[in-house]
């Protein structure tokens, strides 16, 4: 049931002034995804500004993406929440609008056992026959899937794959020992790809993607084309620009670099704001460096 392999982009959320999603905007940066080989579209995660969509604005979201996108690449719908009938909710409506697949991050805040992480992904998981990505970023949730918890959500028939960006290269290396082949992992994080590539990894959900789709997706393509030495070279010459964009809080910097490319990534929803003017300019200045502008 593997959802798709290659290069897959956490899209952001253009929002108009007034608060409203920029669907004429959204369109065009779906359409600039696509055009430039990335191989899955991610919507309503964290890069998507999820946290402050309704529920209702989420599931238009996904709706609009599954039509426009047209079967062209998979839908990956952000169905996540820290409270499990909310995340069943979004599950469900995704599923009904079209989506492909389901991206469940671990629960943020009121946290959860690994037992209640088993009891809450599976749940999710049992509400539609959708496959589900799990996605495990301690860093913003303070909730870790550990790797034996990956051994047993493995055994839900439609849990397929863990979107891993704790960052712990051990940990990934113990998930990928044991769960083989019955859980695809996608790395997480942008400045990891090609070592968990090496550690079994099929691809990546990039925030990276939303500026410089054609490179990260052949960071990706290489690889499993053999031509290891282009792909960690493309890994690498991106390492500085991958900082820079995460310079401050994700997704304030990708935004602002796509604003910046003329490429409307849109205003943001608070607590997001603007950059600070310093960390603008180091943008501005890695951008020029990597080619971009």
């Amino acid at each position: 049931m593997s959802i798709f392999k290659g290069s897959g982009v956490a899209i952001v959320t253009p929002f108009n002034q007034d608060g409203s999603i920029n669907f004429e905007a959204y369109e065009g940066l779906v359409e600039f995804q696509i055009e430039n080989g990335t191989d899955a579209i991610i919507v309503c995660g964290t890069t998507g500004e999820s946290a402050t969509l309704s529920t209702e604005e989420q599931i238009s979201l996904v709706k609009f993406t599954v039509e426009k996108v047209n079967k062209r690449v998979p839908v990956i719908a952000g169905a996540g929440s820290n409270n499990t009938s909310h995340a069943v909710e979004l599950a469900k409506g995704a599923y009904e609008v079209g989506a492909d697949a389901l991206l469940a991050v671990t629960p943020y805040y009121n946290k959860a056992t690994q037992k209640g992480l088993i009891l809450h992904f599976t749940a999710i998981a049992e509400s539609t026959p959708l496959p589900v990505i799990l996605y495990s970023v301690a860093s913003r949730t303070a909730t870790n899937i550990e790797p034996q918890t990956c051994v047993e959500l493995a055994k839900v028939p439609n849990i397929v794959a863990i979107k891993e960006a704790s960052s712990n290269i051990s940990q990934i290396t113990e998930i990928a020992s044991l769960v083989g082949d019955k859980m695809d992992i996608y790395s997480g994080n942008d400045d990891q790809i090609v070592p968990i590539l090496s550690l079994g990894g099929i691809g990546v959900i990039s925030v990276l993607a939303n500026i410089a789709p054609k490179d990260t997706h052949d960071i990706v393509a290489k690889y499993f084309e053999g031509d290891l030495k282009g792909s960690l070279k493309l890994q690498l010459d991106a390492m500085e620009l991958i900082k820079a964009l995460f310079c401050e809080v994700n997704p304030i910097p990708v935004k602002e670099a796509l604003n910046i490319m003329g490429l409307n990534g849109g205003a943001y929803r608070s607590p997001m704001c603007p950059m600070e003017d310093k960390n603008r300019e180091r943008l501005i200045r890695t951008m020029k460096d990597y080619g971009l502008i």
